[in-house]
């Protein structure tokens, strides 16, 4: 299959920054045929990101580390939290942002962040299942436990031991 136009003429002018500003503004994925001088340039970076917050994937590893790039695309994608660089992970806030819009990216939050039972009660609300990936700690946290039982009862095989005996829990799981 041929590649399409709008890949070719960036490849061809990746290295013209008013080319590539134009062209990711309408279309953030491009910013993949971009030149590596580009990928680094913030302000290029985040018009790629505000056309599709997909677009983080091909931003430069500095950039992946820029709180407010990061943020402009998981505050609309969350999944894209997983290209948050390291300096990132224990930015409760930004995860927050994530989760709200997809609570399976608990899975790529650090310990700490795991066992933070805001975070886990965002991830949770959105995704009753990622309970799973929440500290042994909050995995007995009732009313963690609730929240997820309450939409799904598979959640139920994820609860803490102690969690699993109470009598509330055991009536949604029954009920």
């Amino acid at each position: 299959m041929p590649e399409r136009l709008e890949v070719t003429k960036m490849k061809q002018n990746s290295n013209n920054r008013e080319y590539v500003i134009e062209n990711v503004k309408k279309e953030g994925a491009l910013l993949e045929f971009a030149c590596p001088e580009f990928r680094d340039d913030k302000e290029i970076v985040l018009e790629a990101v505000h056309n599709n917050p997909e677009a983080l994937e091909f931003a430069s590893d500095r950039l992946k580390g820029d709180r407010q790039v990061v943020f402009d695309s998981v505050s609309k994608v969350g999944w894209t939290y997983c290209y948050a660089k390291e300096n990132l992970l224990e930015d409760k806030e930004l995860l927050i942002e994530g989760l709200k819009q997809s609570g399976q990216i608990l899975y790529f939050a650090n310990q700490a962040m795991r066992d933070d039972k805001e975070v886990v009660m965002e991830a949770v609300k959105n995704k009753p299942i990622i309970i799973k990936f929440a500290s042994n700690r909050l995995r007995e946290d009732k009313e963690i436990g609730m929240t997820a039982m309450n939409v799904s009862k598979k959640c139920y095989e994820f609860l803490g031991p102690e969690l699993k005996k109470d009598e509330e829990i055991l009536t949604i799981l029954n009920g």
